[in-house]
């Protein structure tokens, strides 16, 4: 059995608890992120890739970026950290959680 996929979530909520703006954000950044699509697949300019999805979690959005993203291209990863950091974006990784860590927790 493969193992699961692993996301960084990027929130839509900063570290003081407020809600960031603007409201479209994620499609933006997930926009941004479409061109980089699993090898051999065809680049479609009106969906997203897969490795950067925009989603809605607890009511806000947020942005899954998929952990096979940063070996496909690391700058897109970085890029996509970095957005996070420098926004002060809450973000969980998926790739640290245990058993006994809550789905909403903070990885920043």
């Amino acid at each position: 059995m493969s193992d699961p996929v692993q996301h960084l979530i990027i929130h839509g909520k900063t570290l003081e608890g407020e809600r960031f703006r603007p409201s479209d954000w994620a499609e933006r950044l997930a926009g941004v992120l479409s061109q980089f699509r699993p090898a051999g697949s065809l680049a479609n300019p009106l969906s997203y890739s897969p490795y950067a999805m925009p989603r809605r979690l607890d009511g806000l959005p947020c942005v899954m970026i998929d952990h096979r993203l940063r070996m496909l291209e690391p700058l897109a990863w970085k890029f996509a950290c970095d957005f996070a950091e420098s926004n002060r974006l809450q973000t969980t990784d998926t790739a640290e959680r245990t058993d006994d860590t809550p789905a909403g927790s903070s990885a920043a």
